[in-house]
């Protein structure tokens, strides 16, 4: 195999790990398996060492010396970080964005959430094309990027904690307060202040969903506990 051919191999491997490790297709917590992957791709071990170490840098695996390679966990410490950038920076973009938007393309935002109820995954690939859409037109590159990287963690959080199949990320509502505002001409404050409040609203329910997820978790019993300890004595002596 030749040297771009090499490389183009390298970085579909990349990619592809990466697309489905932000979609959960490989669940959090769970464990890769290095030879399988090679197998499925049809490529040696190296180009799947290559991207789990890109990977590794990204957070989205951890690999542990003798044990493997595992996928990251989705914590509630992402959850408030997420949205402590979100409420942050997405405001900024949007005052930024505002000269630079086309009122059709924003009419065509609008008509998405006007219609139909389509279903829960378009729903939230629509809310976030919305929110990307504004972002990118702010003509700052670096909270672009920045932003993208975000939109991808937020993203794995959302369908790894199965919060897709709720409606909190349908918040038709705010949303088109959001670009009837834009197209209405209002001021640049009032138009970040709907978006600071409609991700403050996304914020409060995805830290309520996330801790009702982790709180319903099932809790072991006493004798669990007891029979755990028991067995811990009883291995010594």
């Amino acid at each position: 195999m030749d040297r771009t051919k090499q490389n183009n191999s390298r970085n579909t491997v990349y990619h592809v790990l990466r697309e489905r490790l932000i979609n959960c297709v490989y669940a959090p917590g769970s464990r890769l398996n290095e030879v399988r992957l090679a197998e499925e791709f049809g490529v040696s071990r190296t180009p799947i060492r290559e991207a789990v170490g890109k990977l590794e840098m990204d957070g989205y695996v951890k690999v542990l010396p003798k044990r493997g390679i595992y996928v990251t966990d989705v914590t509630m410490k992402d959850v408030f970080q997420i949205f402590q950038t979100r409420i942050e920076i997405e405001p900024l973009a949007l005052r930024l964005s505002i000269p630079h938007l086309n009122r059709e393309e924003l009419r065509v935002f609008r008509e998405q959430f006007t219609g139909e109820d389509p279903d829960l995954a378009h729903a939230f690939r629509v809310d976030t094309a919305m929110h990307l859409f504004l972002i990118d037109h702010c003509g700052n590159n670096y909270i672009i990027n920045m932003m993208h990287k975000l939109f991808d963690d937020n993203t794995r959080v959302v369908l790894a904690t199965k919060q897709d199949q709720t409606k909190i990320h349908r918040a038709r509502e705010e949303h088109l307060a959001i670009l009837d505002a834009l197209l209405e001409g209002r001021g640049a404050e009032e138009c970040a202040e709907l978006m600071r409040r409609h991700l403050e609203t996304c914020r409060q329910a995805a830290v309520s969903f996330f801790y009702n997820s982790q709180s319903s978790a099932q809790v072991p019993s006493a004798s669990d506990y007891l029979s755990n300890a028991l067995r811990g004595i009883e291995g010594k002596y």
